[in-house]
């Protein structure tokens, strides 16, 4: 695996049960991967020649992250290195201008969108479209990062000439009034075998998802699982394939694509019969895909991020109190030093109704961020 972040993390130790030895290229000894995982090496994703000698003792190539340069990974594949996504299929996680023009001639739902070369492309598309619209750097952004709101043609005039004068490519497009987001989660091995877990809702704030609800509640599950299989399937996708939506009034509109492990997969670990993470393995080591079933009628994860001040009481005690309240939250932490907003770990947890895992799971996350518990619980003393 390509890439030493919490998903090499939670993808080595799926390949433990498998038999299996993941062999992880990082850029650092201290990157998640890189701290539970025997066989690392230290190298840029970046560099053709580094990823030519990690790739020489490695069976298969896939990626925690899609920042591999395209040339790099069809060199690559030219030499004979079996990479799964292709980068013919991960071109479309890479470039959004790509994956919407892709997408749109399958005649995937998608909104309006056009390249920007220079402003007046973006005042041509509010004058038409209107305002307010998206603006987005092609490559690269993520959480929130790269993408840019305009609400008036003043906003674009300000915004749009400082980002292309620093080299930024930009597309815009129009902004979709959402009810919620949603995201579908399928797999699909090299000759063709596809499967979907439960559509799942995902809550963000500030551009970071921050919880995960699967099921996701009243919502067109078969539509998005056909949806989103049929998208793996025109554009060849070996492993896993996340595909956002936006639930409006009108249907489903898909948002981005991602093709590793994702953020809005992380509660399968527990929650469904096969993790993400095993599933990626299964299916770029051509095994027959597992099952997805739900593991409990409800499963909530919610990410852990670091709190805007670091709390007095360290991860270990407020793990240690977690565990006191809640025995049955599962808990993954990544290693990460604790930054404001940063993701350092994620809880689950399972139960029968949604909107008490919900609230334990909100509470879970929160007591571990912040060292503080949201309903005034007291650790030696109980509710109060």
């Amino acid at each position: 695996m390509i890439g030493g972040g919490q998903l090499a993390r939670m993808t080595h130790q799926a390949a433990i049960p498998l038999g299996q030895s993941l062999r992880v290229l990082a850029e650092s000894d201290s990157d998640p991967a890189a701290l539970v995982a025997r066989d690392v090496e230290l190298g840029k994703h970046t560099d053709l020649d580094a990823l030519r000698a990690f790739a020489k003792s490695c069976d298969v190539i896939t990626f925690d992250h899609e920042h591999v340069p395209q040339e790099h990974l069809h060199a690559l594949v030219a030499d004979g290195v079996k990479v799964f996504p292709g980068p013919d299929a991960l071109v479309h996680a890479q470039d959004k201008l790509v994956m919407r023009a892709r997408l749109a001639e399958l005649g995937a739902p998608v909104p309006p969108f056009s390249a920007v070369l220079e402003t007046a492309d973006v005042l041509r598309f509010g004058a038409r479209h209107g305002w307010p619209c998206v603006l987005k750097a092609v490559r690269g952004g993520y959480d929130g990062r790269g993408v840019w709101m305009l609400n008036t043609p003043q906003s674009a005039q300000r915004v749009v000439p400082e980002l292309l004068a620093a080299g930024t490519p930009l597309m815009v497009e129009q902004c979709v009034p959402m009810r919620r987001e949603l995201s579908a989660l399928v797999a699909r091995s090299p000759f063709g075998q596809g499967a979907a877990w439960p559509l799942v809702e995902t809550v963000q704030s500030d551009g970071i998802c921050v919880e995960v609800l699967a099921p996701a509640p009243d919502a067109p599950v078969e539509e998005a699982q056909e949806l989103a299989l049929k998208i793996a399937g025109a554009l060849g996708v070996v492993g896993l394939l996340a595909v956002e939506l936006f639930d409006t009034a009108h249907g489903l509109v898909v948002n981005e694509l991602a093709m590793r492990p994702h953020n809005s997969g992380h509660w399968t670990i527990e929650g469904a019969r096969t993790s993400q993470f095993e599933q990626h393995l299964r299916a770029v080591l051509d095994y027959p895909l597992g099952a997805t079933d739900l593991a409990a009628p409800a499963v909530v994860m919610a990410n852990v991020l670091g709190a805007a001040d670091v709390p007095e009481m360290g991860p270990d005690e407020r793990l240690h109190h977690l565990f006191a309240r809640f025995p049955d939250a599962h808990v993954h932490l990544y290693g990460k030093a604790e930054r404001p907003g940063r993701k350092i770990g994620h809880v689950t947890l399972l139960g029968e109704r949604m909107d008490d895992v919900r609230q334990r799971a909100r509470l879970a996350a929160h007591w571990l961020s912040d060292g503080v518990w949201l309903d005034g619980y007291e650790i030696h003393g109980g509710q109060q």
